[in-house]
């Protein structure tokens, strides 16, 4: 018995320290800094990026910059030119950090909802915390932040125009390369029927049902409608359900080179598409796969129409001109 009271009596002496770490900003949020590097502390202006975690009271996570690429960056600002409650006790507790520092904030959930009771969720009751675990991993000044962030957008713009003006030279040479022989219409697409079909073209508006596998010009397979395909590229999803994918033609739901293509193909056809990126993801590129300014190749095979039924409009026939008749007397 004396030992359980013992156990009990430790325990609630560790949880009082533990209490009597946490300091308190201006603003109510408790904090506490689990490491104290000898650096420079953060300043005013400075520019801070940072991991963080954030999660409720019982350690139910919410959101956290580890799973992802995106880190948490932004300039030390004074709080009271904040409005934000998370933001204004994040800049209480930045100055007390330095490089490589850790700290745990603790931020009550009563002041964050104060005015807009409505707005908490059912995971935050009343006189819960928000907990917010930080990992300070650079610290510039802003003019580095600023310099570093236009050379970067300078390399950017750099590699793009280069992606533009090696465009055309790229897919010709990707034409050539596999003996292609395409016609192209006049917005600049090109394609070739492989399989020829007798039945119908669609029209604009039917619903369309298409198998296809989507390259880059270095014939990387990015996206595919058929799972084997998918699997030998080493790009196979789980739970996506491989099936031909189903769209309304001609309704921009597409890119446009697939708008136009398709209605150019009967269905039971296959073709191959070279879409310039003017018809496809243009100087944006889609992804880590589809890089601005990317021509792109498509296998498709239009597996079935489901037609609307269109309204046919008469063509306008000129009036027969009659022949003048002379009088004659």
């Amino acid at each position: 018995m004396k030992y359980i009271l013992f156990i009990l009596v430790l325990i609630l002496a560790v949880n009082a320290n533990a209490q009597n770490d946490l300091q308190r900003t201006p603003n109510g949020a408790m904090f506490r800094v689990f490491t104290h590097n000898t650096g420079e502390k953060i300043k005013l202006n400075d520019v801070v990026t940072f991991d963080i975690i954030q999660k409720t009271d019982k350690d139910s996570v919410l959101m956290s910059s580890y799973d992802s690429r995106n880190k948490g960056i932004t300039r030390v600002q004074p709080p009271d030119s904040l409005k934000d409650f998370i933001g204004i006790n994040l800049m209480q507790v930045f100055p007390l950090l330095a490089l490589n520092d850790s700290a745990e904030v603790k931020i009550p959930t009563d002041s964050m909802f104060k005015s807009h009771e409505d707005q908490r969720p059912p995971f935050f009751s009343k006189g819960s915390n928000l907990v917010l675990m930080l990992k300070i991993l650079r610290v510039q000044s802003l003019n580095d932040a600023i310099a570093e962030r236009n050379a970067a957008i300078a390399a950017r713009d750099a590699m793009i125009e280069k992606l533009k003006t090696s465009e055309k030279p790229d897919a010709d040479k990707y034409i050539a390369s596999h003996k292609l022989i395409l016609k192209t219409t006049p917005s600049g697409l090109k394609y070739i029927i492989t399989k020829p079909s007798p039945k119908p073209r669609p029209q604009k508006g039917d619903t369309l049902l298409v198998n296809y596998v989507g390259r880059t010009l270095d014939d990387k397979i990015f996206d595919t409608s058929i799972e084997t395909i998918a699997k030998g590229a080493g790009i196979a999803q789980e739970g996506r359900p491989y099936e031909p994918f189903q769209f309304i033609v001609g309704s921009g739901g597409v890119i446009p080179g697939w708008d136009e293509g398709l209605l150019l193909v009967n269905e039971g056809a296959k073709a191959r598409f070279v879409i310039p990126s003017a018809l496809g993801y243009g100087s944006q590129g889609a992804g880590d796969n589809i890089k601005p300014y990317s021509t792109l190749v498509f296998d498709i095979e239009l597996v079935k129409v489901k037609p609307i039924k269109h309204s046919h409009i008469p063509v306008a026939r000129k009036p027969l001109h009659k022949t003048a008749v002379k009088k004659t007397s």
